[in-house]
């Protein structure tokens, strides 16, 4: 890692990308070195194992490239898909990349509004779908560009395979051969908090560039044909998408997961080495597991485990190590717990990459005392995925890691984290001065607030739009204290707020799925969430757990007082972006009848009033 003079690091890459270098040639370079690599691993309806090699999925890209010539799909064009994350999802995007085509992502949670913006801003042509229903939603807001709308499950892809054999294998290898490095390879529309979404614009080499440089990182584990990695985010997200190339790129063995409501029978299924996730699915598989520990004595044992795994993993970074007696306690916690989270994993799991928010201090512990390597990094659609990533050896806490090879990152006098470098966009699409300004001066200015010290190594502290700025001035960082909170299986989402306000103050939505469990665990009736507030043991809880995540700031940023509303925030409801990062100006608008009873009841609990403040609680500090 090197620092140079304007403040930035970098590192120097091991690799070189040629202008011809494409998405495509990656798996077509794998096909021709090891042919007979299992690349994919599929399941049959009835749970059948079905690999396939690289050899065969190139044959099949093949087809269905020559399938897509056959439709009038032109170079250039933009081709959008509407799907769940599957193996025909992969197959697609591969034969429209082959073709020169462009590849246009579309979130299945994606409101009419946002598809006819996509469908418009994109220039889509061909859209396909995975479903009927899909297939009519777009219907629904169809544009004249429009030619063709196909659905897989009423059989449209055998249309392809009949269109493919008027074309032959010379003329979709010709466009294959034709690919550059700089043409576009997608328009990812951003899952913005704000505004309407904006086309990030991606070119083949800004994926070559960036996959070549995480194999920088960790060689090992991508050129092993022993790496199993299952895909569950969503395709239409930059990391998955990034995900799935990166292993066809190397030895390793893609899965796909569907749903995410099915991801511990596909986990136990698929047996992956390696996983890439988000902090919340971590926080979720934590919860769960505790949740199906019960209550009374076996709920202890699992606290009790747990602090094991957490004390194990700190041992573990110490000059001494874990003492003999750690490594009894640790043998018995493994042997009561640990070992049956790790079988819920699936029984392979080895390697944990997390990123797109910070991961809480405790849940690391966790992951790492249960055996796993933690690298933690940070991206974002403009940066092709990841820029940011902790080295195996050397990921301590709260940090996001150094610069990927082939780029650089230094931190503005505003503090806001700046990139350049092989993984930046090529720019909005038909947003010249959003691009401009995001751009500016030759880095991406990310919006994010952080910190870099003499390594290289970058911490998040806050989002530069998302600070609070209190009535007595002071700048508070949201994410800090929500990001604390976020583990704590009541919570199923929390929004910090205090514009304008004396104080800091927190609204949280109780999580309706974890809910029931802790109840009974702590021998209390289920009851709805609206009942739940009222309970004395769920407010002190919460009340604990604010506390605990209060002593990360300063007393002046800390939450003083939180109100439990009866509310659910989802990407259906249009609260959360498809990557689960809150949109916190419409949760603001929408409740913020909410935030003004919040601060009232404070008042009038200052001024001795007999308000009720039942659903409003004032907070407690530890020394």
């Amino acid at each position: 890692m090197k620092k140079r003079r304007d403040g930035s690091f970098t590192e120097k890459a091991r690799f070189t990308v040629g202008p011809d270098a494409s998405i495509p040639g990656l798996l077509r370079d794998r096909a021709r070195a090891h042919p007979t690599d299992i690349v994919v691993e599929l399941r049959t309806e009835v749970g059948a194992v079905q690999p396939l090699s690289a050899i065969d999925l190139q044959s099949r890209v093949e087809e269905f490239s020559r399938g897509l010539i056959g439709i009038g799909v032109a170079p250039g064009e933009s081709v959008a898909i509407l799907s769940s994350t599957s193996f025909e999802w992969m197959l697609l995007d591969l034969a429209i990349l082959s073709v020169g085509a462009i590849t246009v992502p579309i979130y299945e949670s994606d409101s009419a509004a946002q598809i006819r913006h996509i469908l418009e801003d994109g220039a889509v042509s061909v859209v396909f779908t995975a479903t009927s229903q899909q297939a009519e939603l777009i219907e629904s807001v169809r544009t004249d560009r429009i030619r063709w709308i196909h659905s897989i499950d009423r059989g449209d892809l055998r249309r392809l395979s009949e269109a493919a054999r008027r074309i032959t294998a010379d003329e979709a290898r010709a466009r294959a051969d034709a690919l550059r490095g700089d043409a576009i390879a997608t328009i990812i529309y951003t899952s913005g908090t704000t505004g309407a979404p904006k086309g990030v614009e991606l070119t083949h080499a800004n994926f070559v560039a960036t996959i070549a440089s995480v194999h920088q990182v960790v060689p090992k584990i991508l050129d092993s044909t022993d790496t199993r990695l299952l895909v569950f985010l969503p395709l239409a997200h930059v990391l998955a998408r990034f995900i799935m190339y990166m292993v066809l790129a190397y030895r390793g063995v893609l899965g796909f997961a569907p749903n995410i409501k099915t991801l511990v029978t596909d986990l136990q299924a698929f047996r992956p080495t390696a996983l890439i996730v988000v902090p919340r699915v971590l926080e979720k598989v934590f919860n769960a597991a505790q949740a199906e520990a019960g209550h009374g004595f076996r709920r202890t044992v699992f606290g009790w485990s747990a602090k094991q795994a957490r004390q194990w993993a700190t041992a573990q970074k110490s000059a001494l190590g874990p003492s003999p007696a750690r490594r009894v306690r640790y043998r018995l916690a493994d042997r009561l717990v640990l070992s049956k989270v790790k079988q819920a994993l699936g029984g392979h799991l080895s390697l944990v990459v997390s990123g797109g928010a910070p991961l809480s201090s405790d849940l690391q512990l966790f992951v790492q005392g249960l055996g796993f390597t933690l690298i933690q990094g940070y991206g974002l659609s403009e940066t092709t995925g990841p820029v940011l990533l902790e080295r195996p050896d050397d990921n301590p806490p709260g940090a996001v890691g150094q610069v990927l090879a082939g780029n650089a990152v230094k931190i503005s006098d505003e503090g806001e984290i700046l990139l350049s470098g092989a993984a930046v966009m090529r720019g909005y699409r038909r947003l010249p001065e959003a691009t401009a300004e995001a751009l500016a001066g030759g880095w991406f200015h990310t919006g994010d607030l952080g910190t870099i010290d003499r390594k290289g190594i970058v911490r998040i502290t806050g989002r530069k739009k998302e600070l609070i700025v209190t009535a007595g001035g002071k700048n508070v960082s949201p994410e800090i204290l929500e990001d604390a909170l976020q583990s704590h299986p009541l919570i199923g989402q929390v929004i910090v707020v205090g514009e304008g306000r004396p104080y800091i103050g927190a609204l949280i939505a109780l999580d309706e799925e974890m809910l029931p469990s802790w109840l009974t665990a702590h021998g209390i009736q289920p009851v709805g969430i609206a009942a739940a507030g009222e309970i004395p043991s769920v407010r002190e809880s919460l009340e604990r757990a604010i506390a605990k995540a209060n002593q990360q700031v300063s007393r002046a940023e800390s939450i003083r007082r939180f109100r439990i509303i009866d509310a659910e925030f989802t990407v259906a409801n249009g609260y959360l972006t498809p990557s689960l990062k809150l949109k916190r100006n419409i949760v603001l608008r929408d409740f913020g009848d909410e935030v003004d009873a919040l601060y009232a009841e404070g008042e009038a609990e200052r001024n001795g009033s007999n308000m009720d403040s039942r659903r409003s609680r004032r907070c407690r500090f530890r020394k």
